[in-house]
């Protein structure tokens, strides 16, 4: 592990070093969205993902706006490098945005959805009120077909 001081104007690898303030944009857009999705969260793994993604890009994002060259088009500071590894040199808020975007990944291929229900639970959807084929194990036509004999026929027989 080593450490530097770096000022990077671009992202990853010091791509796009000429538009920062497109990355800026960019930042606050998806701190937006994140933080408007967050009010529809019930699952905690979730709560913790979108707050590490959170945390990581309120952090390059203060950068961004707060540091020199100017409001908007700061450059990021880096410090991190792992050579054996990878040839990049990042922060801690990159560390956690990059996490973050895996942890969501998996969590959509797990089909965990954000109000903490699972994507297995929403297969089968039962209109509601209709309870005519989940009692037995039914078939929900020959119900509908009996009910409609029992209203034709004030007995339910049929004859």
């Amino acid at each position: 592990l080593q450490l530097f001081s770096i000022r990077n104007s671009g992202a990853a690898f010091s791509i796009g070093a000429g538009y920062t303030w497109i990355f800026t944009i960019a930042l606050a857009v998806v701190a937006c969205v994140i933080v408007w999705k967050s009010v529809s969260v019930r699952s905690r793994l979730w709560a913790v993902v979108l707050g590490a993604l959170l945390g990581g890009v309120l952090g390059n994002l203060s950068d961004r706006l707060f540091r020199a060259p100017g409001f908007g088009v700061g450059h990021v500071v880096d410090m991190i490098s792992m050579p054996w590894m990878l040839p990049a040199i990042f922060n801690v808020a990159d560390i956690f945005i990059v996490t973050g975007m895996i942890s969501i990944a998996l969590l959509i291929i797990a089909g965990l959805r954000l109000d903490g229900s699972r994507e297995r639970d929403h297969k089968e959807v039962v209109p509601a009120g209709d309870d005519s084929g989940s009692a037995e194990g039914s078939d929900p036509a020959d119900a509908d077909a009996d009910a409609d004999a029992d209203h034709r026929h004030p007995t339910g027989t049929g004859s």
